[in-house]
């Protein structure tokens, strides 16, 4: 596979609104010829049987439904609280805002 020219680097540059110099237009060409040198690696491992993927393991949901269940009532809830205002836990003002 021929490597990226700078003509293309700079081609892209152009294209993106980017003002590189001669010297990052070299720099870039090259480190641009590894990545898809990289990327064509990648082809050359995946098999035809292999199915394209997002993720290496299935996403699945790991929430549990939401069901109503017994829980605390107000008063059980607030039993052991310092402080209490109409059944809420009463907690000093730390903005000082009313």
């Amino acid at each position: 596979m021929p490597g990226i020219t700078r003509e293309e680097v700079a081609h892209l540059a152009r294209l993106s609104r980017l003002e590189l110099k001669d010297e990052e237009l070299d720099h870039f060409a090259q480190q641009l010829d590894v990545i898809i040198g990289a990327v064509a690696r990648v082809s050359d491992v995946a098999d035809e049987d292999v199915p394209p993927t997002s993720h290496p393991l299935p996403l699945t949901n790991v929430m549990r439904a939401d069901e109503v269940r017994p829980s605390l009532t107000p008063e059980q809830a607030l039993s052991g609280a310092p402080a209490q205002q109409q059944q809420r836990f009463k907690v000093p003002q730390i903005l000082g805002e009313e």
